[in-house]
């Protein structure tokens, strides 16, 4: 990809694959990982391999809206929060929407009850495609 999309330092972004059809983001060029929040985490296996099945809330201040997702599990590993708690996450791998461009991207698993934003783009998930402008929101 040449052009870099310009975004703002929150957006609305879609993760289809997973039934989300938008979720506001911290865009977050601190965070190494992206994650979203994920509550009631069981896993299974489908075919040998390890899958899990969970429950996003992707609309802040709003746990009535509710998306039961699946994904197949791309590892499990130890992810430092902003705290500086390690927690034990599941990675899966799903597409990321951002207005008209779509790419495969890594994000964790997590609860983010206590936080503002439902989701947190990290800069892997960012690396040389996006560019942010700190100072605007909500250019998708």
């Amino acid at each position: 990809m040449t052009t870099k999309i310009t975004v703002g330092w929150r957006e609305w972004l879609s993760l289809p694959e997973l039934g989300i059809e938008q979720i506001k983001a911290k865009i977050d060029t601190g965070a190494r990982t992206s994650c979203i929040h994920a509550i009631n985490i069981e896993e299974y296996e489908v075919d040998g391999e390890k899958w899990v099945k969970f429950t996003a809330q992707p609309l802040q201040e709003d746990e009535q809206t509710q998306i039961t997702c699946n994904a197949k599990v791309k590892k499990m590993k130890y992810v430092t929060s902003s705290s500086g708690q390690k927690e034990l996450r599941y990675f899966i791998e799903t597409t990321l929407h951002a207005g008209e461009f779509s790419w495969p991207i890594e994000i964790t698993l997590t609860s983010r009850a206590s936080m503002k934003f439902r989701m947190l783009l990290g800069r892997t998930a960012m690396e040389n495609r996006i560019v942010v402008d700190p100072a605007l929101s909500h250019l998708l």
